[in-house]
């Protein structure tokens, strides 16, 4: 029994400890009662058949090494360890033998008869004992280093310290009564994953030459169970890897709303792959949110994942209505060759009037807490998944009291075998309520959603909470239908500007105003809104009822038009123009003057430290 690292190792284990996943097994032997560990032909071919049902039952390492050693105590020892090298847990290349010198390994599995507890052991799951120094022992120079078995069917008092890696773990061999001693490599593949080692101690008869081989023809089954959970989790590791990577990083800060967003992977490999969600920031202190949940496992649905999420984000970048993206997602879904489908729920947030306007293809409804005490889903209208090729898909408007929750959230959050979806959201809605106040937007509703335990699908997880904008940062006005329209709106930017001390952005900002104005008056049967937000950039938006969408056109020399979207493309950040559902809207951006923009991103960076945990997979 053999356990520790390049540092330390110790040999015999079997301390005290419950049954379970990753812990010592102990079992009492019946007075006077010895272990048939002295099979016969017939029950030697029987024992070792029996091992195929009851090693790897599932693809979890250490589950399958305890398996392995609670399969041989105590028919046929009475101890047991099973050790894994570090290399090989690593994804390194390997062989039937290990370098020179003394490899390092894991503990994986433990399990002795209670006789022996009073062995030292090494915990399952390190590499080392702190405070021993080991040596090397048998076990290292023929089992790992040569892949060859190990025999000592009489351990005379010189042997203990060959068998032990330390003089400490040695004496207490010595005074268990430890008397035979068995170690066989684990060779799976062509691959030298570990090895078992065995003892047994008074009262049974030392192990055998017919042992080896009962031990070896053991060790070649287990081996391989040990190798396919071995390559389980390497691959589970890299599609969650793949996930977290096409994942947002972090999500941007966004006028007048908080986000917090969180990601489970699923305990198994099957449930990995396919949720995903995103947040960006729109012109007019607008925020696009989506979530959704491509209806698959696995490599496949995790590169589905992020070619969605990547034409999701391209037209979320136009500013169009949720409905609309929904739409062209859709047939983007469609011309996919996997010919997969996914669920998805996209909103826009406006902080003009705290207003979500939301769309949903076939995804489960979100959660409103209104921050009063109330909780409900939100009766959004449920269109077809994504390349299910039904569209249209139908907005829905939903305003909301400062300080409310909007909880969006992929099926594996609720997802159970036995429970109803409905009961499911009920008990969603319960969790939502009794978290304490203002834990919701920090997290913590993964861990007490009704699917959390044992959850068998991964759960993206999306709160905002709605806030009121800084004092004066947003301004709308009406503008007259008619020739005042230009006027008038440079009149309020100038004046604004000025209350706001950005007077050396008003020459730019008229220019821009009267361009739109302009436009909508021209081509959009006349202004509607004038809106003019301060943030991190200086945002004016003007829109209109009409149908068509401005283009910046090439303009002759003699030609009396076709100039004012060119000055604004030279003048601004950026610009550009978004369907609305009675028309369009037309936004320009600028630069706000350094002074203004350091100031708030210290104001910002303040404002996020206070409120923001950091712990986990959460993101603000």
């Amino acid at each position: 029994m053999n356990a520790g690292s390049g540092k330390r190792r110790l040999s015999y284990r079997g301390s005290a400890g419950r049954r379970s996943v990753g812990a010592n097994v102990r079992f009492r032997r019946s007075k006077g009662v010895l272990p048939p560990d002295r099979f016969t032909t017939r029950s030697r071919l029987a024992w070792l058949n029996s091992a195929s049902s009851r090693i790897g039952t599932t693809l979890d390492l250490e589950r399958t090494a305890l398996e392995l050693a609670e399969f041989t105590v105590p028919s046929f020892a009475d101890g047991a360890a099973v050790d894994i090298l570090e290399s090989v847990l690593r994804g390194d290349e390997g062989s039937r033998k290990t370098e020179p010198g003394i490899p390092q390994m894991r503990a994986m599995a433990l399990c002795a008869i209670e006789e022996l507890s009073s062995l030292e052991p090494t915990p399952v799951g390190e590499t080392f004992v702190h405070g021993k120094e080991p040596h090397e022992t048998l076990l290292h120079r023929y089992v790992l280093r040569q892949g060859k078995p190990v025999l000592l069917s009489r351990v005379r008092d010189d042997d203990f310290i060959r068998v032990a890696p330390t003089a400490s773990a040695a004496a207490q061999l010595r005074a268990a009564g430890v008397h035979s001693y068995l170690a066989v490599p684990l060779i799976a593949r062509g691959l030298l994953l570990g090895s078992a080692d065995f003892v047994r101690g008074r009262g049974t008869p030392p192990f055998s030459t017919t042992d080896v081989a009962l031990a070896e023809q053991l060790a070649s089954k287990a081996a391989v169970f040990i190798d396919n959970a071995r390559l389980y989790g390497r691959e589970r590791e890299h599609v969650v890897s793949l996930q977290r990577s096409l994942l947002p990083r972090v999500t941007p800060a966004t006028p007048g709303l908080l986000v917090h967003s969180e990601y489970a992977p699923a305990a198994a490999h099957q449930g990995v792959g396919g949720d995903w969600y995103d947040v960006m920031a729109l012109p007019g202190g607008r925020t696009a949110l989506m979530v959704g949940d491509v209806m698959g496992h696995g490599l496949p649905a995790a590169a589905t994942m992020g070619r969605l999420r990547t034409v999701a984000r391209a037209l979320m970048t136009l500013d169009m209505a949720p409905e609309r993206i929904l739409a062209r997602l859709d047939l983007a879904t469609r011309d996919l060759e996997d010919e997969q489908v996914s669920t998805c729920l996209c909103a826009v947030y406006d902080p003009a009037d705290s207003s979500y306007t939301l769309a949903s293809a076939g995804h489960l409804p979100p959660l409103l807490l209104d921050g009063h005490g109330a909780a409900d889903l939100v009766p959004v209208p449920i269109g077809a998944p994504l390349g299910a090729g039904v569209i249209p898909y139908d907005p829905w408007r939903l305003r909301v009291p400062d300080g409310a929750h909007l909880v969006m959230y992929t099926d594996g959050l609720i997802k159970s075998r036995d429970v109803d979806v409905d009961a499911q959201l009920d008990r969603l809605r319960t969790a939502a309520l009794g978290l304490p106040p203002g834990s919701l937007e920090k997290g913590g509703l993964v861990e007490r959603a009704p699917a959390a335990a044992p959850r068998f699908d991964e759960a993206v997880l999306l709160v905002t909470t709605s806030a009121a904008l800084p004092a004066g940062d947003l301004r709308v006005w009406e503008l007259p239908q008619d020739g005042r329209a230009a006027s008038a709106a440079r009149g309020l930017v100038t004046g604004q500007l000025a209350s706001w001390g950005l007077e050396e952005l008003a020459d730019v900002s008229e220019l821009v105003v009267s361009e739109l104005v302009g436009n909508a008056l021209r081509y959009g049967n006349g202004p509607g809104t004038l809106r003019l937000l301060r943030g991190e950039r200086l945002v004016v938006e003007v829109s209109d009822t009409g149908p068509d969408l401005p283009q910046i056109q090439h303009a002759g020399l003699s030609d009396e038009g076709g100039r004012g979207l060119q000055l604004i493309n030279m003048l601004c950040r950026r610009w550009g123009s978004s369907r609305t559902a009675t028309g369009k809207i037309v936004w320009a951006e600028q630069n706000m003057p350094s002074r203004v923009l350091a100031a708030h991103q210290a104001q910002s960076g303040a404002d996020a430290q206070r409120d923001v945990p950091n712990s986990g997979d959460s993101q603000r």
